[in-house]
């Protein structure tokens, strides 16, 4: 009973808490899906200030949680006027909810991924090249310059992932819209981008929540890893692929111990031909490997016999107890596990988890 009290007055700061202001927004550019927020804004607002999550009196044992959202709607097709752009969105929420599914700490991240190609069908982007998520790109996204309430993209999301906190995943589906974006003043006084996805996603994480070993007083992180390196050029063999692969960590962390993992990816991949038209059907919904499960289809194909969100599960828990320097020292042979009892569960690369782990941690405040 006292939880549940502590909980519903947490809620109702939250709701006392003023972001300050009203937000009138008029976005200069169409987007192609309220899914996408753009960086365009000319809103009519003094609001800066961000604010601080609410504290959320938490005890015991906490769910942690993953939920995503991709999309490829904002793909298009090579031009006279320029390249093609083959575009994959991934929006990713993590949280720690306790056992009466209240949000007790939300992070955001969003893994924009571009890969570029000309009207022949030929990559003009370097797939070699460093791929930073959105809030890794910090203040260089460059949203605020042409925000008039301020913010930066990551404190737009910052705010979001803060106005959960207190919530159910009922309360935040059934929060007020107006054309994608946040209805209710104060919150759009923080966030004036389009909240669909976030939405989205954050309700996957609360309803995908497990007990994974987190605990009241522990500290969630986020860690994104993104390559384009499996991408090609359209041929007679073939159309050309754009693939954005995003290995995911959630993890939560006491004293520099991790105590609960999940690990996700997104791969997504798009498809273009040698006259740079988009050929893949940019309304296709796409899912995680976790939310793919058995239909991914590893196990068929996997000496070990298990598919690829079993494996994945196998290393999250193998990380639990462990610092990340311990993580980063897991002994490896041509990036697989080389301990035989780690390999037995876990046959795939281990490098990229191990990147974004080495992420997750470092965001864990």
């Amino acid at each position: 009973m006292k939880k549940k009290l502590l909980a519903l007055m947490c809620v109702a700061a939250l709701t006392l808490a003023a972001c300050g202001g009203t937000s009138t927004s008029v976005v200069e550019r169409t987007e192609t899906s309220t899914k996408t927020e753009t960086k365009t804004e000319t809103e009519t607002s003094t609001e800066t200030s961000v604010e601080e999550a609410p504290v959320v009196a938490a005890e015991g044992s906490l769910l942690t949680g993953v939920g995503t959202y991709a999309t490829i709607d904002g793909s298009k097709d090579a031009s006279a006027e320029g390249d093609g752009v083959c575009e994959g969105y991934t929006t990713v929420a993590a949280v720690l909810v306790d056992e009466n599914g209240v949000v007790v700490d939300c992070k955001i991240d969003i893994a924009q991924t571009k890969v570029n190609f000309d009207t022949t069908g030929k990559l003009t982007t370097d797939i070699n090249s460093e791929v930073k998520s959105k809030q890794e790109l910090g203040d260089d996204y460059g949203m605020k310059k042409a925000s008039a309430i301020g913010k930066e993209w990551w404190e737009q999301a910052n705010a979001f992932a803060a106005w959960t906190v207190g919530k159910t995943a009922a309360d935040i589906s059934g929060m007020a819209l107006s054309e994608g974006r946040a209805a209710d003043e104060d919150l759009a006084a923080s966030v004036s981008v389009h909240v669909t996805n976030f939405q989205a996603a954050v309700v996957e994480a609360i309803n995908n929540a497990q007990s994974l070993g987190a605990n009241a007083g522990d500290k969630l992180g986020l860690g994104l890893s993104t390559k384009i390196s499996g991408s090609k050029d359209a041929s007679e063999e073939g159309d050309g692929l754009a693939e954005c692969y995003t290995t995911i960590s959630v993890v939560t962390v006491n004293g520099g111990v991790i105590t609960s993992s999940i690990l996700d990816a997104a791969q997504v991949k798009i498809n273009f031909s040698t006259a740079g038209a988009i050929t893949s059907d940019l309304s296709t919904e796409v899912k995680s490997k976790n939310e793919l499960g058995e239909a991914y289809g590893m196990k068929k194909a996997s000496a070990i016999g298990k598919e690829w969100n079993e494996q994945a599960a196998a290393y999250a828990a193998y990380t639990v107890g462990k610092t990340v320097a311990e993580v980063d020292g897991t002994a490896m042979e041509e990036g697989r596990a080389a301990d035989a009892d780690l390999a037995a569960s876990v046959s795939v690369h281990i490098t990229d988890f191990n990147k974004a782990i080495d992420k997750a941690v470092a965001s864990a405040n």
